[in-house]
């Protein structure tokens, strides 16, 4: 089989990636050892940057989110007793959107699911490090296949097998000392935009899927049992967390639960010679700044760019520009992720407890901090290296 790139992992990263190549005459083929079923119903995060929506509506791939997307201009940043809106509209011009990446994975796999390879096993890399590398897998049937290309992508996360292909770089990583009960409910949201809470008792965030689902989640510990969580001592925990005079939290069934632990991971280098990463084989953040998913989006911009600046060109100024590109934005995500995390969970220490709130107050009373806040949530601009 051949093709010009072959793409490891049918995630939104794999998936985007393959399209954007198909709209620049770009053949790819994608494969993923998880079944189409499994792929489609991944509950992962919910908020997209600004430059993520224009992406993809350029794409062709809006119509459902124009339909069901809900676009979001600010957020709610609150501690016991006060509640304050950061109005992202008003400081930066810019906004969020609210659409699963369920969805966003159903839109891509509409537009790209012809070009995957679903449930196969097996899978390795071969010759990377010349111009014509190849990728070997076992196809469902039990059919072993190899895909002969130009340039090979790794988009498997991070326990994936193309990170492992690169030889040994730099790693920089931080294991969080908590964790998130994550739970989507069949309950209209109690708020019109995400609550960011700081209590005493653990970080508290209510967030949403559509008008008629909510996902909120609440700081544990990272060795927590979801077993031990009954649906009653959810609900009355986000109560006492979210809980604000004059405002009441609604509650409805759980229909999914489970422990996220947080982490912040970068690994380089993001190319060794044909191979080339995106998203969470090459970083992950801890969710608190909503960057993980728009991270992955941004690899694929500045990847897409420089791949179809190869191919129609035969320019590779780009190609060798990818990482460094990249990694401006992946390290100041990683810092805003962190910098959120830090101010919101708490610790136990009583120092935390003071600084945090004094954070807090700060962003919220002064615009030019809310103004940073605002400009890192709703996103930086895809640096894909292009001039104009």
């Amino acid at each position: 089989m051949r093709t010009q790139v072959a793409i490891v992992g049918a995630g939104p990263a794999g998936l985007l990636l393959s399209h954007l190549l198909s709209l620049r005459g770009v053949d790819s083929v994608v494969v993923e050892n998880r079944s189409r079923e499994y792929v489609e119903a991944r509950i992962r995060a919910g908020v997209l940057e600004q430059d993520t929506v224009d992406l993809l509506v350029a794409a062709g791939l809006g119509d459902r989110l124009r339909e069901h997307g809900m676009r979001h201009d600010g957020i709610h940043l609150q501690w016991p007793g006060e509640r304050h809106r950061i109005d992202f509209r008003a400081l930066t011009g810019r906004s969020v959107w609210i659409y699963g990446q369920t969805e966003v994975v159903k839109d891509l796999l509409g537009a790209r699911g012809d070009a995957v390879w679903f449930e196969v096993s097996d899978t390795a890399l071969h010759d990377v490090d010349t111009d014509r590398p190849r990728l070997s897998f076992v196809d469902g049937d039990g059919v072993a296949r190899v895909v002969e290309a130009d340039v090979v992508v790794g988009a498997d996360g991070f326990h994936g097998v193309s990170r492992p292909t690169i030889p040994a770089g730099r790693t920089w990583e931080r294991d969080y000392p908590y964790a998130w009960l994550g739970i989507l409910a069949e309950v209209p949201p109690s708020t019109d935009e995400l609550i960011y809470a700081w209590h005493p008792r653990g970080f508290a965030m209510h967030s949403m899927r559509s008008p008629r689902l909510s996902r909120l989640y609440l700081q544990v510990d990272p060795g927590e049992r979801v077993e031990d969580w009954s649906d009653d001592r959810i609900w009355d925990e986000l109560g006492v967390r979210l809980g604000l005079p004059g405002w009441s939290l609604g509650t409805g069934p759980i229909v999914d639960k489970g422990v996220t632990p947080m982490r912040s991971f970068v690994s380089t280098p993001m190319r060794h010679g044909r191979l080339f990463l995106v998203g969470d084989a090459a970083h992950i953040v801890p969710p608190t700044g909503a960057k993980g998913l728009n991270l992955a989006v941004a690899d694929v911009a500045v990847l897409t760019e420089a791949l179809g600046a190869f191919f129609a060109e035969g320019r590779t100024d780009l190609l060798d520009g990818y990482e460094e590109r990249a990694l401006r934005r992946v390290w100041r995500c990683t810092h805003f992720s962190w910098w959120m995390t830090s101010m919101l969970h708490t610790s136990g220490d009583e120092l935390d407890r003071q600084l945090q709130l004094a954070q807090l107050r700060y962003v919220c009373s002064s615009e030019a901090a809310a103004t940073s806040l605002a400009e890192n949530y709703v996103g930086l601009p895809h640096d894909t290296g292009r001039t104009p």
